[in-house]
C-alpha cells in the first residue's frame, strides 16, 4: 500500500529553521512527482513546494522563495523541506503529497496523501 509518513514539525521562533521529512514507500517513489502542502487553521489547503523524483525539478510558492527548500534522497525514499526564516505566517499543518502525473501545484493532482505534521512559529 502507498504510505507517507511526515516528520521533523515542531515550534519554533520567527526567523528560526525546521527541516521536514516524508518518508515514502516504494509505491510511491514510483510516482512522479512529491509535494509539500500546508493548511493554516480556517485557510484553504495551499501549495508550498513540489519536486520530480526523477529529474530533480521543482517548484515553489512565490512566499516561500528563497526562504524554503525542497530536495530528495532516491536512496532513502525521502523527500525533505528545509524551512529557514519562518515566520509566523508559516504556521500550519505541513501535509506530503505524492503525484502519479506531474509536477504540480494544485492539489487535486495529488493522489496520495500523508497525515500531516505541525509547524508552529511564534513571534
Amino acid at each position: 500500500q502507498v504510505q507517507l509518513v511526515e516528520s521533523g514539525g515542531g515550534l519554533v521562533q520567527a526567523g528560526g529553521s525546521l527541516n521536514l521529512s516524508c518518508a515514502a514507500s516504494r509505491r510511491t517513489f514510483r510516482s512522479y512527482a512529491m509535494g509539500w502542502f500546508r493548511q493554516a487553521p480556517g485557510k484553504e489547503r495551499e501549495f508550498v513546494a513540489a519536486i520530480r523524483w526523477g529529474g530533480g525539478s521543482t517548484s515553489y510558492v512565490d512566499s516561500v522563495k528563497g526562504r524554503f527548500t525542497i530536495s530528495r534522497d532516491n536512496a532513502k525514499n525521502t523527500v525533505y523541506l528545509q524551512m529557514n526564516s519562518l515566520k509566523p505566517e508559516d504556521t500550519a499543518v505541513y501535509y506530503c503529497a505524492a503525484s502519479l502525473r506531474r509536477l504540480s501545484g494544485h492539489a487535486s493532482e495529488y493522489e496520495y496523501w500523508g497525515q500531516g505534521t505541525q509547524v508552529t512559529v511564534s513571534s
